[in-house]
């Protein structure tokens, strides 16, 4: 199923076609496809180019590995979210490496990251599905997170599904319409909440 964006100017055709789908086909991705993906994902733009980001993953050929992960979301997006071809969890480093003090950006960072392996995995073809729903403690005790990294989202990629496979309150959010704010709203200029103007 394809909700492209009805954006109001011109821009890149995967970012017009990405959005959040919860219905996935349970197939497995090619291999090759999955490195093109985490590739995209390693070459984004870093503060000092430090690369805070870090990655568990599981695929569900490997079916232990799959269900360990997929256990550490929230019960809610357990139910979509075991459909998925490929499951990742995100972990940011807090600190800089070169001087050990606060990277104010390492959370930014890793949206970047996500962002890029997100948009290569729609050229691709794949649905994502971002989640802000993970359960940290468990992430840390189950993978064994050193301190000074913080378990930050997960991320399902794999086939698109049938939004009919979704129960009803699912299949419903899958079928609405995509919206996003009009520029006024959020670019500002002189004072904040005094429109830009573009």
């Amino acid at each position: 199923m394809e909700k492209p964006a009805l954006a109001d100017h011109p821009i890149n055709e995967a970012m017009k076609q990405r959005w959040s789908p919860r219905a996935f086909d349970p197939r497995p991705m090619p291999r090759a496809d999955i490195l093109t993906i985490l590739e995209a994902a390693r070459w984004a733009a870093s503060s000092f180019n430090q690369q805070p980001w870090h990655f568990l993953v599981a695929t569900r050929d490997q079916e232990e590995r799959f269900a360990q992960l997929l256990d550490c979301l929230v019960p809610g997006n357990q139910v979509w979210a075991r459909n998925a071809s490929l499951l990742i969890l995100t972990v940011t480093k807090r600190t800089f490496d070169h001087n050990d003090s606060p990277n104010s950006c390492c959370v930014h960072d890793v949206g970047l990251t996500a962002c890029q392996l997100v948009l290569q995995a729609t050229e691709l073809g794949y649905a994502t599905h971002q989640m802000a729903g993970i359960e940290a403690d468990k992430i840390r005790e189950v993978y064994g997170v050193p301190e000074g990294f913080d378990p930050v989202t997960g991320i399902a990629v794999g086939y698109p599904g049938d939004p009919n496979s979704l129960p009803e309150d699912l299949r419903e959010m899958e079928l609405g319409a995509r919206t996003r704010r009009p520029f006024n709203e959020y670019i500002f200029a002189d004072r904040w909440g005094q429109p830009a103007g573009y």
